[in-house]
């Protein structure tokens, strides 16, 4: 396996560990959520039905593209509606007072991942580079 590959496919499996870390994060906190607010514990099923379909096609097709962008969208809008509603609130007056630890720090680290994640898979850096030592003069130095 060449190294770009190689770089891909752990891409991909982070990308799809993340969707399942965020899936899992959610679908604990929707039963209270549609005690609380019925579209919250809905929008949180949805999110967490549809990340979990993200980590499923990032691990077995052969062209994520789709599979990234909607688990970015999704990851994005969750950042979005976490965000928001410890600010100015959501409709219906639906604000929450506290980051919820540790359910609310770890979805914000696992949603902000799989963004990265996808970034650096569509700028396609290839693999990272390792400084390699170089000879001047019969002196050997390294490129700092």
């Amino acid at each position: 396996m060449n190294s770009t590959k190689a770089t891909e496919v752990s891409l991909r499996g982070l990308g799809a560990c993340c969707a399942v870390a965020n899936a899992v994060l959610h679908i604990l906190l929707v039963p209270d959520h549609l005690e609380e607010r019925f579209y919250i514990g809905v929008l949180f099923a949805v999110g967490s039905a549809v990340m979990l379909a993200v980590a499923l096609a990032l691990a077995i097709t052969k062209r994520p593209l789709a599979a990234w962008l909607t688990g970015a969208l999704v990851s994005l809008g969750m950042i979005t509606g976490f965000l928001l509603s410890r600010t100015v609130g959501l409709p219906d007056g639906y604000h929450e007072p506290s980051w919820e630890p540790p359910y609310g720090v770890l979805s914000l680290l696992v949603e902000g991942l799989f963004v990265i994640a996808f970034c650096r898979q569509r700028l396609n850096l290839g693999p990272v580079r390792t400084v390699q030592p170089r000879f001047v003069s019969g002196v050997r130095w390294l490129i700092a």
